[in-house]
C-alpha cells in the first residue's frame, strides 16, 4: 500500500522529489552536483531516433501527464519515480538519459539526478525552437542551406510535411501559409499570442498553439531531419473541426483554407469589428450590387410589374473577404481530330472580370434568384484567389481542367477597384508567392504546392516529403487551385523569379 502511494506521488509531482534529491546537505549535495555536470551516459544519446513531432503521450499508459523521452530509443514514458514507466525502462534496457517534455530538464535514471550539460542544448532546441526578433527579420534576406543531423541539407521554410494517410489537402495549405512572411513572423514569436484570453473550456486556441509550433519547426535552422510531421497540428484540426477535416480521408483544400483562416481569426480574439493577425494580412473588402429576379414561370407582364416594386430594385452592400473565388468558364465537351479532349485555357484577367463592377452573374437559392455584380473597395497586403474547379451535385463531383494563364509577377488590380478606391488605394500591383495545385480526378487526386523562397528568389515545389526546385514558367502550366499574391509596397524591389 505504501509503495503504491509513493509511486503516485512520484508520477504526479516528481519535481518535489527532485528537490529532495538535490537538497541534500554537506558531501551528499556536492556529490549530486558533480554527477549532474559529469554524467557518464551522454555519449549513449542517439539523436537520429529523436522525433518530437508526435503527440506527447506515454507509450505504455497513454497519459499526457509528466511524460519523458528516452534519448537512447526515442520512446515516451510517464514519470521518473520508483516503479514509474520511465524508471522501469531505464533498468530493463539500461537506457539512462531522459528528457522531461514539459520542463525541458534532463535526468539520469535510475540514479535520478538532473543532468546539466550545454551539449544537450541542441536537443531542447529541436523540441522547442525559439526565434529572436533579429533572427526573424533576417529570414527573407538570405538563402543559406542548413545541414540536418541526418546529413541532408535544407532551406528553412522549404520543408516537406509527412502525408500520414490522406492529409495532403491540409499540408499544401499549411506550407503555403508558412511562406507568408507577416503571418509566419507573428506565429514564430509565441509572445505575440500567449496572453490572449479565451473562455473556459474553449478548445479552439489549441489551433493557434499547434500552428505556432508547426511554424517554428518548419523554419528551424537546427532540425535533426529535413522534414516535419504535422501530426499534432492535424490532431488539433480534427478535434476543433469536429471531424469535418480528417487525417484518414481526402478533403478539399479550399474548404480547409476557409475554415482554418476563420477559426484562427476567432481563436485569436478577432471579430467582425476587431482585427486579428489573419485579417491584417488577408482581409479586403468589396461592394456587392444585388438585384432580385422574378420567378421564370411568371408572364412577361407580371415580371415587368414586379420589377417596378421596391423589392426588385438593385441593392448595394459592402462585404469583407479573406479570399476571392474565381469562376472558370465551362469546359468544352468536344474532342480534337485525334480524339483527345482539348484542355481549354483562360487568361487570369478574364476570370478576374467578375470583379469589374459590370459583369453580372446569376445566383440561385432554393426559392429565389438574384443577379449580382462585384467591385473591390480595399485590397489586402496578401490576396488569396481560389479558382473554382469543382462542381458538386447530388450524385458526383465534376472537375474543370481549364488551365489559367497567369503572369508570376506584376498583376495590377487597379481596374477592379471602385472609382473612389482607385484614388485611395496607393498600391495595386501583386506578385505570386504561393500556388496550390490539384492533379487527377476530383475525389482521388493529389495536391502539391509551389512556394517562392523570398531569400533566394527561387521557386520550389513541395508534395508531401518531396521538395524540388522548379522553373517559374512551369508553374503556369499547372491546374492552379489556390494562389497567394503579395502586394508590392514602396520599399519592395520586384520579386525576381529565379529563372
Amino acid at each position: 500500500m505504501v509503495s503504491l502511494k509513493r509511486e503516485n506521488i512520484e508520477l504526479e509531482d516528481d519535481d518535489d522529489e527532485e528537490e529532495g534529491v538535490v537538497a541534500k546537505v554537506g558531501r551528499g549535495r556536492a556529490a549530486e552536483d558533480r554527477r549532474s555536470r559529469h554524467c557518464p551516459y551522454l555519449d549513449t544519446i542517439n539523436r537520429s531516433v529523436l522525433d518530437f513531432d508526435f503527440e506527447k503521450l506515454c507509450s505504455i499508459s497513454l497519459s499526457h501527464i509528466n511524460v519523458y523521452a528516452c534519448l537512447i530509443c526515442g520512446k515516451y514514458f510517464q514519470g521518473r519515480g520508483l516503479k514509474s514507466h520511465a524508471y522501469t525502462h531505464s533498468v530493463q534496457f539500461t537506457h539512462h538519459v531522459f528528457l522531461n517534455l514539459h520542463t525541458l530538464k534532463f535526468y539520469c535514471l535510475p540514479d535520478n539526478y538532473e543532468i546539466i550539460d550545454s551539449s544537450l542544448e541542441d536537443v531542447t532546441y529541436v523540441l522547442k525552437p525559439t526565434f529572436t526578433r533579429p533572427h526573424i527579420s533576417g529570414l527573407d534576406k538570405q538563402g543559406k542551406l542548413y545541414r540536418a543531423y541526418d546529413g541532408t541539407t535544407y532551406l528553412p521554410g522549404i520543408v516537406g510535411l509527412n502525408n500520414i494517410k490522406a492529409n495532403d489537402y491540409a499540408n499544401v495549405v499549411l506550407q503555403a501559409l508558412s511562406n507568408v512572411p507577416p503571418l509566419r513572423n507573428y506565429f514564430l514569436e509565441e509572445e505575440n499570442y500567449r496572453g490572449i484570453r479565451r473562455p473556459p473550456g474553449d478548445i479552439m486556441f489549441l489551433l493557434v498553439q499547434r500552428f505556432g509550433e508547426l511554424m517554428r519547426k518548419l523554419w528551424n535552422p537546427r532540425n535533426f531531419k529535413a522534414h516535419v510531421s504535422p501530426h499534432e497540428m492535424l490532431q488539433a484540426v480534427v478535434l476543433c473541426s469536429k471531424k469535418t477535416f480528417q487525417i484518414t480521408k481526402q478533403g478539399d483544400s479550399v474548404d480547409f483554407l476557409s475554415w482554418f483562416l476563420n477559426a484562427l481569426h476567432n481563436a485569436l480574439g478577432g471579430t467582425k469589428k476587431k482585427p486579428s493577425s489573419i485579417t491584417n494580412v488577408f482581409q479586403g473588402s468589396m461592394r456587392i450590387f444585388s438585384k432580385k429576379l422574378p420567378h421564370p414561370d411568371l408572364t412577361p407582364e407580371e415580371k415587368e410589374e414586379l420589377l417596378l416594386t421596391e423589392e426588385y430594385q438593385e441593392k448595394i452592400s459592402e462585404s469583407t473577404f479573406l479570399y476571392l473565388t474565381l469562376d472558370l468558364p465551362t469546359a468544352p465537351l468536344y474532342k480534337d481530330e485525334k480524339e483527345q479532349l482539348i484542355i481549354p485555357q483562360v487568361p487570369l484577367f478574364n476570370i478576374l472580370g467578375k470583379f469589374n463592377g459590370s459583369t453580372e452573374k446569376e445566383y440561385k437559392t432554393y426559392k429565389e434568384n438574384f443577379l449580382k455584380k462585384f467591385q473591390l473597395t480595399k485590397l489586402p497586403p496578401y490576396l488569396i484567389f481560389c479558382i473554382k474547379r469543382f462542381t458538386k451535385n447530388n450524385f458526383f463531383v465534376e472537375k474543370n481542367p481549364t488551365i489559367v494563364n497567369f503572369p508570376i509577377t506584376n498583376v495590377d488590380l487597379r481596374e477592379y477597384l471602385t472609382e473612389e478606391s482607385q484614388v485611395t488605394e496607393k498600391h495595386t500591383t501583386y506578385d505570386l508567392v504561393a500556388n496550390v495545385v490539384h492533379d487527377g480526378k476530383p475525389t482521388e487526386g493529389a495536391y502539391r504546392t509551389h512556394v517562392l523562397h523570398h531569400g533566394t528568389g527561387k521557386w520550389y515545389e513541395m508534395q508531401d516529403l518531396q521538395v524540388t526546385d522548379i522553373l517559374p514558367q512551369m508553374i503556369t502550366l499547372s491546374e492552379a487551385y489556390i494562389q497567394i499574391w503579395k502586394r508590392r509596397e514602396d520599399d519592395d524591389t520586384p520579386i525576381h523569379t529565379g529563372a
